[in-house]
């Protein structure tokens, strides 16, 4: 689309599609050029996404992010959240955002840096654009399905725990969605603080993709309402973490 060419790294892109080489996590790559991003991929027949409202499917595509995550692939490039986050605020080339309080809300957000870098238990390949859309079910001859992740081109090392906040706000989920997906990735058993710094990641990627949507609406792409939500969980998530758990965790440190 408009300003890829910006955005993606193909070099890091192809050096991902071969760690993942053999292990029937991606699709099948048969030829990628590292110059210029194209590839060549086995087409998959009788293939849909992910239904973000079916229990079944999140299951199903959960266990296989969890799966991905659990086999601990190692590159050598991270995915740097905060970075990605001020490269695109400067794509805007010196324009300021649609947003009044664009600046106190991005203060926010980068207030909550010690708090997710402190409880990131792990880093792995993480596929961090691990949107329902990119899950791919395809049904087998023999009625079983296999279920692929698809577009990589973000992929790096980063805590595994964000990849179910990307999932969430593309899916615009509300918090009782998140909750159940949370849920979902660990089989009921999740601690608190992880669940809040998954909040912590929904604000976050929200600003994240909200600057994306602002670079990509000076080129003349307009997501709208989107947009929007996607400006909305930066402030709305910043405030849920901040006051119903950070503010407690400083009254608990002061004692």
């Amino acid at each position: 689309g408009e300003g890829t060419d910006k955005l993606i790294d193909r070099k890091k892109e192809a050096s991902v599609y071969r760690a993942l080489d053999g292990k029937q996590i991606c699709d099948d790559v048969i030829y990628i050029n590292e110059k210029n991003g194209y590839k060549i991929t086995k087409f998959m027949e009788n293939s849909r996404v992910c239904d973000v409202n079916s229990q079944k499917d999140l299951r199903a595509c959960m266990k296989v992010l969890r799966s991905f995550h659990n086999q601990n692939i190692q590159v050598k490039h991270t995915f740097d959240l905060y970075g990605q986050l001020e490269y695109y605020e400067k794509l805007w080339n010196g324009k300021k955002s649609i947003y009044q309080d664009y600046e106190v809300t991005k203060k926010h957000i980068l207030s909550l840096r010690n708090f997710v870098e402190s409880h990131a238990k792990r880093k792995t390949l993480t596929h961090i654009d691990a949107v329902p859309d990119n899950f791919m079910i395809q049904k087998l001859e023999n009625g079983k399905q296999d279920i692929r992740l698809i577009d990589w081109e973000y992929a790096g090392m980063q805590d595994p725990d964000l990849d179910i906040a990307m999932f969430s706000i593309y899916s615009l989920y509300e918090r009782d969605q998140i909750d159940n997906l949370i849920s979902i990735y660990y089989e009921n058993k999740v601690e608190l603080v992880t669940k809040y710094k998954i909040y912590a990641y929904v604000a976050i990627a929200g600003l994240l993709w909200s600057n994306w949507c602002e670079y990509k609406r000076l080129l003349g792409v307009d997501f709208g309402e989107y947009s929007l939500k996607q400006y909305r969980y930066a402030k709305v998530y910043y405030r849920i973490v901040q006051d119903e758990f950070l503010s407690h965790q400083k009254g608990e440190n002061h004692e």
